[in-house]
């Protein structure tokens, strides 16, 4: 790995974060130009650009240095500079006295950056309005990524912009809409943009004020899940939440297809397959869901269509908002909802989870074993929207799944060891944490929260939310000895 390359960039990263700060900075001020938050957010700003002057100035490289970015360097500069911007992040939290201690800041920092909506705030109508706007904020720089944010800001990184975006892009392919990596990024921000405007106005004509509807855009579009109310979504009407579900949707399908789509080409939203799966097994889980809930109330209305479709939506995308306390419904229904938490949104997408379409080609290759085991020389290959799946992509999901498992079940073991807590809280807080949903079961339900929780479990529960966020490779090759050397 090349070390100063590495951190020179983490430093550029660095600054883009430093001027992201300004828009909490500002409603800060228009609050109140001395208090707490003010302060915090200022000498944040200031901190950062020190550490990323002094960074560059004594980690100096050339335009040849950044061509030479290798696949390593890629996955190493985007894990480091999750780590290192959330912990600069965190900041704001702590100076203004917001959250307790650093820990809890950095976990509801790494919280929102990997737009995972876990919290430890008790009482959130209270928190300064500059605060909540950070908070909300770092879910949606975090849902497009503050790497694929610094390629479409920073020119200097060239061909190796496209190594950085591969080793953060959420899903098994990182697909590219223009021959330049600059270019892809800015316009998969641009498509981020639009949605986010389409959303806020749409809110705001449900009565929603400005500052309320932009928080909210930001978790709905980056699939996070912070509310600017403790009841989250259910603090709001029919109105509101029909919105925000048609978003949630949008938000966890891939913005590849959003882009064709807004230059008019449709037909890709039916050819694609993960978009059908993904679009089906929801719309199946509402009507399951309906279903059960109509039965166990006895009643059918509109409030349990809206009620199914809403938390279907929200796990499955994991977004993590929430409009009614789940810990309350039927045994299956909360199975039903932890199996969704695993199964996420679409490649591309700003949702968590293992992505639907690992878990169509882990069925399809299955369904396929089957077949072979009837048929030893039967040649059948696995197929996705037409199109023939390579083995080494089939390898690469399988990989994936059996690590994603395994840090699933070290989730839960050490969650066991440090909490001390039931079954059910910590083994859903393992999978809340590790597909980016948020709310789980337990004492983690949708009406709790994560302030419980010991320091050791926080930091855990960081990991787990940071490897789920990268895909969990960039996280864990910086536990590679082999990383490090040049």
């Amino acid at each position: 790995m090349h070390q100063k390359l590495v951190f020179n960039i983490v430093a550029r990263i660095l600054f883009v974060i430093c001027i992201t700060m300004l828009a909490p900075l500002a409603w800060a001020i228009l609050d109140n130009p001395v208090s707490a938050e003010s302060r915090a957010f200022g000498i944040t700003i200031l901190i950062g650009i020190a550490i990323s002057l002094f960074a560059r100035m004594n980690l100096k490289i050339t335009d040849e240095d950044f061509e030479s970015i290798s696949a390593k360097d890629g996955l190493a500069i985007v894990g480091v500079s999750w780590i290192c911007i959330s912990a600069f992040s965190a900041l704001p939290f702590v100076l203004s006295g917001a959250t307790p201690s650093y820990i809890d800041a950095f976990f509801e920092t790494v919280s929102g950056y990997t737009t995972t909506g876990a919290t430890i705030m008790t009482h959130i109508e209270s928190l300064p309005r500059g605060i909540l706007f950070w908070r909300s904020m770092t879910h949606w720089l975090g849902g497009m990524g503050i790497i694929v944010l610094s390629v479409a800001l920073l020119p200097a990184l060239g061909s190796g912009a496209y190594k950085l975006y591969r080793a953060e892009a959420p899903g098994p392919t990182a697909e590219r809409l223009r021959p330049k990596m600059k270019e892809t990024a800015k316009s998969l921000w641009t498509v981020y943009f639009i949605l986010t405007a389409a959303e806020t106005a749409l809110l705001m004509t449900g009565g929603m004020p400005l500052f309320d509807a932009l928080c909210h855009t930001f978790g709905t579009m980056a699939t996070g899940g912070f509310s600017t109310k403790t009841a989250s979504i259910g603090a709001y009407g029919a109105y509101i939440q029909w919105i925000v579900i048609v978003f949630m949707l949008l938000a966890g399908a891939n913005f590849m297809l959003h882009y064709q789509g807004i230059r008019g080409k449709l037909g890709g939203y039916v050819r694609d397959g993960e978009f059908r799966t993904y679009l089906s097994l929801i719309l199946a889980s509402i009507v399951l869901f309906t279903v059960v809930l109509s039965l166990n109330q006895q009643s059918f209305s509109e409030p349990t269509v809206r009620q199914a479709a809403f938390q279907v939506v929200s796990i499955t995308t994991t977004t993590g908002y929430t409009t009614a306390d789940f810990n309350l419904w039927p045994v299956f229904l909360k199975f039903a909802l932890v199996l969704l938490m695993f199964v996420g949104g679409c490649a591309g997408s700003t949702g968590g989870g293992m992505k639907v379409i690992r878990v169509y080609v882990a069925v399809k290759t299955g369904f396929r074993s089957i077949l072979q085991a009837i048929f030893p020389n039967a040649v059948i290959p696995v197929k996705v929207s037409s199109r023939v799946v390579p083995d080494r992509y089939i390898l690469g999901a399988v990989s994936y799944f059996v690590i994603f498992m395994f840090l699933f079940a070290f989730g839960i073991v050490f969650l066991a060891i440090s909490e001390q807590s039931d079954l059910v809280t910590v083994m859903s807080a393992s999978i809340a944490s590790l597909s980016n949903i948020g709310p789980g079961l337990g004492k983690v339900g949708a009406i709790e929260n994560y302030a419980w929780i010991s320091g050791p479990g926080k930091v855990m529960l960081s990991f787990l939310m940071l490897a789920g966020r990268l895909e969990l490779f960039s996280i864990l090759v910086l536990f590679v000895p082999a990383t490090w050397k040049k």
